[in-house]
């Protein structure tokens, strides 16, 4: 079970990552760990990737629309400067920012803040996505979540893609992606490659 460090038992900064597949929860984790913050009256802003508009430009907006104000940013690098007076700080989407990320992270850390990190720690091909793997590495705290797989309702640890689109990043939901187990997710990858030869 996880327990949430306490300003009254670790007073300097650190650094909390919460991965998964898709549709895991993570977000709405997020989010929940956030709305808590706030109700003990700390000071708390998140930032998301300007890139992800799929449910709102500015608010983070779970999958099961949970929502919480944000402010975009073009690159990790912003949020050193936009967070200077924040407790705790939280980050949205985290695989689609810079590899600058973790670095950041890091020295908010340093300044005595309370980094929340929310992201996919693999992509579509099973493969460790963006800054993830390296947040993990210098995180004090991590939370993997699980989805549901769509096809055989064991545990999701995979984010399987739909379309045939090729490219790392492609914004969607479940018109694009489901959450699979690892078999599920293996056997689709082989059955896909036999369609394509």
């Amino acid at each position: 079970m996880f327990l949430e460090p306490s300003f009254h038992t670790q007073r300097r900064g650190w650094i909390e990552v919460i991965c998964g597949s898709m549709f895991s929860g993570k977000t709405e984790e997020l989010i929940r760990r956030l709305k808590r913050a706030k109700i003990a009256d700390q000071s708390v802003e998140i930032f998301k990737p300007a890139q992800d508009t799929r449910y709102s430009t500015n608010d983070v907006v779970s999958h099961d629309a949970r929502v919480i104000a944000s402010r975009p940013v073009m690159t990790s690098e912003e949020i050193l400067s936009a967070a200077r007076d924040t407790l705790v700080i939280g980050i949205d989407e985290a695989q689609f920012f810079d590899e600058k990320l973790p670095a950041v992270c890091e020295e908010l850390a340093l300044r005595g803040h309370r980094v929340i990190v929310a992201g996919l720690d693999t992509d579509f091909r099973g493969r460790p996505f963006g800054p993830i793997p390296d947040l993990l590495a210098v995180a004090e705290y991590i939370t993997k979540l699980h989805a549901i797989c769509h096809h055989c309702g064991n545990l999701a640890t995979h984010t399987y893609r739909l379309s045939e689109d090729s490219e790392t990043v492609v914004l969607g939901e479940r018109n694009i992606y489901e959450a699979r187990c690892r078999h599920c997710f293996s056997l689709g990858n082989i059955l896909d490659l036999r369609v394509k030869l």
